[in-house]
């Protein structure tokens, strides 16, 4: 038999009970308490502490046997008339009755009983006499007020509340006595958690048991038992996998037991449940059909059970009390409830976002407008991750194409704070399918964003719109410079030329200035006209009175144009320009760009603390917002500045794991190249470290990046090919142009330069002649150039093929192009060609 737990107090009233009984005298005792308090094992309890001797007349009722007469007494008496020979057509002849008792049939008994206590103690016990029959309760409240000096001991349990009925006077017999179980203690709770468990509980797993039981044995052990069978640890438990057994536990026992005694109370707390937290219970009677009076009753028996706080706004008293009710719903009926409650709060006009989180479990055409309206209220308050899943819900339930467009531009426009890689998705699925290039171009710059340019899926759809934009006879201004913008920050020149004459023609304003800035990063990448990309840069950067929310790809391009073009003063300052914007207009994914390029600027000034910290700061705001591609750049500003600082180890561990993103932007996956080779080089792996140099500068060069400042991969191949000891190729990748400067040498300049060079020793002039040679070569990209170097040094393709493990068929590619930009037929005139 399971232990009997906190009933020290009440077995002792209970001796005291059985020490009357042995000198004769008799005992009225019931036993109260609510469903689960351990009435019946208490009762089991007294009945082993009786004399041997004693006679136990036991009967247990039960609600389906209710409306059977002495249906309780037949129970008690049949054994003992059956073993004595005594007729038992009393019975028979009363339950025709109607069941009325007749004074005789209670005479009968009362006889029977005295006859009894001649041989011995009579114990009569009872188990829930609440669900006695109406003639076995007479029959009860008959007998015990009869016992004086007969060593009779009455025990029954009864639910909790007074007793009321043919019970009621009981309480004025001097001999009666009422014992009120209570809930047991957090002591009571741990023993016998860990009594169960077989070892002592954590304390949060004690709490835990205690808090859901509320102290009911009957739960608690319900609780264990199941905790037992799915082997939870004591002392180190899934508690994610205790709340699901709680949960279960919970809907088979109190839920269980509410639903059996208190339909109205289990109906209300089914409604409490499905509207959710801080629910109004008027709003739940009405949903329930329910009226005042009933509502009232209800809601008692559920502050009685412990399942909701009494004071409003109504609170269950765990979480566990609504997903253990919500468990016990069937889908189609939870469904249904939920769209009951979201149509008669709209009709109320409950704040939207209330009504959209039951519309979010529907499938209900209508809700389409409470969600966007949910989806906005999220935005004000900036909740984006609320309002994407409200338009989500509301994507799937409209069919109408122009609801779908406006729903997928605003959810694009909400997945521009939450999910930068999501907001790319959007962004092709207003392009995809539309029938014109007019409305998927005023859609897009709604989200035209310097970040979307970090992946090729977010630049896509600009390139689709603004190629089409630049074909068509009159396109409109803004859509073509702005979005235009966007193309050239991505890389691409689509629609270039259309858009670089209208931004020279018309009258500047934010849109000029925002393609200026990004034409400016263009032209700084190729690093052939310094002077012109530093002047574009300052264009951008003009007046911040005229900066509107969409400045920021032109302040992105002007900053990374200031960086490239050897001007950091400049760039920091764009930089700060760049973060007070983005704090103005509440653009966190601008932000992350402003903190890369500051951190990328202070890294080339050697300011490596200044470069990491922005680096670390660039990456948690990245990850905020899902923005991969930036997350992955940041994670590279950061290793970088690392290994400057010599810190090479903690670089490793920031790039570890991390995996390139397909789609990012080509300079991006250079950045992340060039810091894996620098990590690389670091641990004197110089041939890997080589192999992502080159890979770096083939990327770049690739898009048209072919600035040395952008990224110095040169440099970095360069020291590898040292430390191989191949010095030769280290010469020749290293050589290139000289570095970019704003200004061009005048014609005096030019003139002196020409008479000091007539001057110089022929040696000198040998020399430099052989420099411009070399300098000749950087026309080929690094690995056409590696290329070369190998078939100089008298390689076959297939060993050239083999030393850079690559495939023979892309060294003969490699090759033909080679051949084709120097204007030579075969590898027997690369030499002359390059003047070796």
């Amino acid at each position: 038999m399971a232990p009997l737990l906190h009933r020290d107090r009440e077995l002792a009233v209970f001796r005291e009970a059985i020490d009357e009984l042995r000198i004769g005298r008799p005992t009225v005792a019931t036993i109260l308490g609510e469903n689960g308090i351990g009435k019946s094992a208490l009762l089991s309890a007294v009945t082993d502490l009786l004399p041997s001797r004693s006679l136990v007349l036991r009967a247990r009722c039960h609600p389906s046997e209710s409306r059977f007469a002495y249906g309780m007494v037949r129970q008690l008496f049949d054994p003992v008339l059956s073993a004595g020979g005594r007729p038992r057509r009393q019975f028979d002849r009363a339950a025709t009755d109607d069941g009325v008792a007749t004074y005789d049939l209670l005479t009968d008994l009362f006889h029977i009983t005295r006859d009894l206590v001649a041989e011995q103690p009579v114990v009569i016990a009872i188990d829930d006499l609440s669900f006695a029959d109406l003639p076995s309760l007479r029959w009860f409240s008959y007998i015990a007020r009869r016992l004086d000096d007969l060593p009779v001991m009455m025990v029954a349990t009864l639910r909790e509340g007074a007793p009321s009925g043919p019970l009621a006077e009981l309480s004025r017999l001097p001999y009666a006595r009422f014992i009120q179980l209570r809930p047991i203690c957090a002591t009571c709770t741990a023993d016998f958690v860990g009594q169960t468990l077989g070892a002592p509980p954590d304390e949060e797993l004690s709490a835990f048991c205690h808090t859901l039981s509320q102290g009911n044995p009957r739960v608690l052990r319900e609780l264990t038992t199941r905790m037992r069978h799915a082997r939870v640890i004591p002392g180190l438990p899934d508690l994610d996998r205790v709340l699901e057994i709680g949960a279960a536990a919970l809907s088979d026992t109190v839920l269980e037991w509410l639903h059996d005694d208190d339909a109205v109370a289990s109906d209300l707390l089914t409604q409490l449940a499905v509207m959710g937290p801080d629910t109004d219970v008027d709003v739940a009677a009405m949903l329930s059909g329910q009226g005042e009076l009933e509502l009232q009753k209800a809601r008692r028996t559920l502050v009685q059970a412990g399942l909701i706080t009494a004071e409003p706004p109504v609170r269950f008293s765990s979480t566990l009390v609504r997903a253990a009710a919500l468990s016990r719903l069937d889908t189609r009926t939870r469904l249904d409830l939920h769209e009951r409650v979201a149509a008669l709060l709209a009709r109320m006009g409950a704040p939207a976002a209330q009504t959209a989180e039951h519309l979010m479990l529907t499938t209900s055409a209508w809700g389409v407008p409470v969600l966007r309206a949910a989806a906005t209220e999220a935005v004000t308050a900036r909740r984006y991750a609320d309002a994407a899943r409200y338009l989500r819900r509301a994507l799937s339930c409209s069919d109408d194409p122009a609801v779908v467009h406006e729903l997928t531009l605003q959810l694009g426009r909400t997945e521009l704070h939450h999910d930068l890689d999501s907001c790319a998705r959007h962004a092709e699925a207003l392009v995809t399918g539309a029938p014109d290039t007019v409305q998927p171009s005023r859609s897009l710059l709604y989200l035209a964003s310097p970040a979307l340019a970090a992946s090729t899926v977010g630049a896509r759809p600009f390139v689709t719109v603004v190629q089409e934009l630049a074909t068509a006879p009159d396109p409109p201004r803004e859509s073509l410079l702005r979005l235009g913008a966007q193309v050239l920050l991505s890389g691409h020149r689509a629609g270039l030329r259309r858009a670089a004459r209208m931004a020279v023609t018309g009258a500047p304003d934010a849109a000029s200035r925002e393609f200026s800035g990004a034409l400016a990063a263009m032209v700084a990448a190729g690093g052939r006209h310094p002077g012109t990309a530093g002047r574009l840069a300052a264009r951008a950067t003009l007046s911040s009175s005229h900066l509107g929310r969409s400045a920021g790809s032109g302040l992105v391009g002007a900053a990374l144009a200031f960086a490239w073009t050897g001007q950091p003063e400049e760039a920091m300052a764009t930089c700060s320009r760049i973060l007070e914007h983005a704090r103005a207009w509440q653009q966190p994914e601008l932000r992350v760009l402003g903190l890369l390029i500051r951190s990328d600027v202070a890294y080339r000034r050697g300011d490596s603390a200044d470069s990491l910290r922005d680096a670390i700061d660039a990456r948690d705001g990245a990850e905020r917002i899902g923005a991969s591609a930036l997350t992955a750049a940041a994670r590279a500003c950061g290793a970088r500045a690392l290994i400057q600082m010599g810190e090479t180890q903690d670089a490793t561990v920031l790039m570890r794991e991390m995996t390139i993103p397909v789609d990012a932007h080509p300079l991006i996956k250079s950045l992340i190249r060039e810091a894996q080779g620098m990590i690389a080089a670091a641990a004197d792996d110089h041939v890997t470290a080589l192999s992502l140099f080159l890979d770096c500068g083939q990327r770049l060069s690739a898009r048209g990046v072919t600035n040395p400042t952008c990224l110095p991969w040169r440099a970095h191949a360069a020291k590898a090919y040292s430390a191989l000891g191949e010095h030769a190729a280290a010469r020749t990748i290293a050589a290139e142009p000289p570095a970019a400067t704003g200004h061009a040498p005048d014609a005096s300049h030019a003139r002196v330069q020409g008479e000091t060079r007539a001057q110089e020793p022929a040696q000198i002039q040998m020399h430099d002649r052989t420099q411009e040679r070399t300098r000749g070569q950087i026309l080929l990209t690094p690995a056409e150039q590696r290329v070369v170097e190998l078939v100089r040094q008298g390689m076959s393709s297939l060993e050239v093929a083999e030393r850079l493990c690559l495939s023979k068929r892309t060294i003969d590619t490699h090759l033909g192009r080679i051949y084709r930009k120097l204007g030579i037929r075969g590898r027997h005139q690369l030499a002359a060609a390059l003047g070796v």
